[in-house]
């Protein structure tokens, strides 16, 4: 499955990272594009191991927030 979340807040190579970062830990994402220029992230994953509201959740534990 793909998906694309709208993630407001993130505005430099380090908030690129700690997103990026905090969705390939979850289980089931197979892969991760961010764009801070367009406030977009691209995810590739599992639907039968991780769901979107898991992904909005790591998102959000730092400290961004996702628009639905």
């Amino acid at each position: 499955m793909q998906t694309t979340l709208d993630v407001r807040g993130m505005t430099c190579g380090h908030c690129e990272k700690a997103v990026k970062d905090a969705l390939e830990q979850l289980e089931g994402v197979q892969g991760v594009e961010v764009n801070i220029g367009t406030n977009k992230v691209d995810v590739t994953y599992d639907d039968a191991q991780v769901t979107v509201a898991d992904m909005r959740a790591a998102i959000e534990e730092q400290g961004y927030d996702v628009v639905a």
